[in-house]
């Protein structure tokens, strides 16, 4: 206990669970921009509509943020905090996000020449983000022009994450991009620095290489269905 002049000191910590006012400050509401970013942390600061919905901030709110600034609309149902750092990453968030809005499918996942990408061994840069969704999944809202939709129903087995995102394995994603566009070269480098990294093992490497020369041997048959116009 501290003194000064005959008065004692008593440390306030002593007395601040007693304190009225301290619970409401303490247990101060956040606004709504910070309980967005919560949510946004964990897509490199995009949120969905429906994500938003689901803790209370309706759509005229969200409207009302955009208006003011603190939102960035980039598709319909998806938003931006603008400020928040974006990575490498980011756009192809964005596009699993978009798909998904909107009771969108979940069973969607990044594909073809994206998911080669993704995994970093493509030195292609494809100028859409290319996403797989099932056969029967309803898009009802306008497919940005950047996006690539390609239909198949995935089996779990034909998905993995890789840094937090539903990508198309290493085999499936080769046989994709030689079967939709006819590069066989690209595939099979693509098998090569998959097996330098360590991705699949040298027997995978071995069959899927097989596949692919099949392939090539059987006249390079397009077998996927893509969809390059409006979903």
């Amino acid at each position: 206990m501290a003194r000064l002049d005959g008065v004692h000191l008593l440390p306030i910590w002593n007395y601040i669970d007693r304190w009225p006012g301290w619970a409401q400050t303490v247990d101060m509401p956040r606004s709504r921009i910070h309980e967005l970013l919560a949510l946004a942390e964990e897509n490199d600061g995009l949120v969905t509509a429906s994500q938003a919905r689901a803790i209370g901030i309706v759509d005229s709110v969200l409207a009302r943020m955009t208006r003011r600034g603190k939102l960035e609309r980039v598709a319909r149902g998806v938003y931006r905090i603008p400020y928040f750092p974006a990575d490498r990453l980011s756009q192809y968030r964005e596009a699993i996000l978009w798909a998904r809005a909107s009771h969108g499918p979940e069973n969607v996942a990044l594909s073809h020449e994206t998911a080669l990408t993704v995994f970093g061994i493509s030195d292609v840069n494809p100028s859409r983000v290319h996403i797989t969704v099932p056969k029967g999944a309803r898009l009802r809202r306008r497919k940005p022009k950047w996006i690539a939709i390609h239909r198949e129903t995935l089996s779990p087995s034909d998905v993995t994450m890789h840094e937090g995102l539903p990508v198309t394995i290493v085999a499936k994603s080769a046989l994709d991009v030689a079967e939709t566009t006819g590069r066989l070269g690209l595939a099979r480098q693509a098998i090569k620095d998959a097996r330098k990294e360590g991705y699949i093992s040298a027997a995978d490497a071995n069959r899927i290489t097989r596949q692919l020369n099949q392939h090539a041997h059987d006249g390079g048959r397009v077998q996927a269905a893509t969809e390059h116009s409006t979903a």
